[in-house]
């Protein structure tokens, strides 16, 4: 069962490679116009739905980069949850692929209005991998769409998609993403408000999630003269019929965060 775990997630860490290798190199014209990577910690204060274990610690691995073609997001979560009286140990490392082919690019010129700055062939790769209490578990999803990127003022960046899901273990749905970053100061203080919203629809086998995800964060890196090198802050997790799971209470959970940007 180890060896399964372990090709699974090479597989993934393959795939996720494959695809940001390929569509770096979409043409001979394709340029990266920007890109970051990070590591955060996150330490829940009260417990997820379904992970009630009293100890559980979450790494994470971010990459996102913007393209002439497109842009990349990737995450990687390392989930551990240690034994104790009431559950058995739980490991899982759940990741995201998202790139998007923008439809500037392949005509050639500008698509952009007012507030749109572009809109794109939007996908996804969804896996997991893991064990629970020694029962090994994992899945795979692709999710096929359209997207658009926005002009706000004030925001960084808004990103919506929206998305036809084939999914591995449940019957297949529709998914809306929305995504945003708005950075702003008080005093000499630098703080970043991000993060996202999911809302898959319902099918026969579940009922329709919604979950919001955002992030406050101080750049305390700000005061060292490296701007965004470590920020602190606090995730907020509220997630509504988690995993399509009706009658589910609703995920409530405010979690502690350190990030490094590297």
């Amino acid at each position: 069962m180890m060896q399964i775990k372990q090709t699974s997630l090479s597989r993934f860490l393959t795939q996720a490679a494959f695809i940001i290798c390929t569509l770096t190199n979409l043409s001979l014209h394709a340029e990266t116009l920007w890109s970051d990577n990070s590591l955060s910690y996150l330490k829940n204060t009260s417990d997820f739905q379904l992970i009630t274990n009293d100890n559980i610690n979450v790494i994470t691995f971010e990459h996102a980069s913007g393209h002439n073609w497109g842009d990349v997001f990737f995450f990687a979560d390392r989930t551990t949850a240690s034994a104790d009286i009431n559950h058995g140990e739980r490991k899982e490392t759940y990741g995201e692929v998202s790139a998007r082919l923008s439809f500037s690019y392949l005509q050639g010129q500008p698509i952009a209005g007012d507030y749109l700055k572009d809109i794109y062939i939007a996908s996804t790769y969804e896996h997991s991998t893991g064990t629970n209490n020694g029962s090994g578990f994992g899945f795979n999803n692709y999710l096929l769409g359209i997207g658009a990127s926005w002009k706000l003022p004030k925001f960084s960046f808004v990103n919506t998609n929206i998305y036809y899901a084939t999914n591995d273990k449940v019957d297949n749905d529709v998914q809306l993403t929305v995504s945003w970053g708005l950075p702003f100061t008080i005093g000499k203080q630098k703080f970043t408000f991000d993060g996202f919203f999911d809302w898959a629809s319902a099918a026969d086998d579940h009922t329709a999630d919604f979950h919001f995800n955002p992030q406050l964060k101080w750049d305390l890196g700000h005061h060292f003269g490296k701007d965004k090198f470590l920020e602190l802050g606090v995730e907020y997790s509220f997630w509504h019929n988690k995993f399509g799971i009706n009658g589910l209470d609703d995920e409530s959970v405010i979690s502690a965060l350190i990030k490094i940007h590297l």
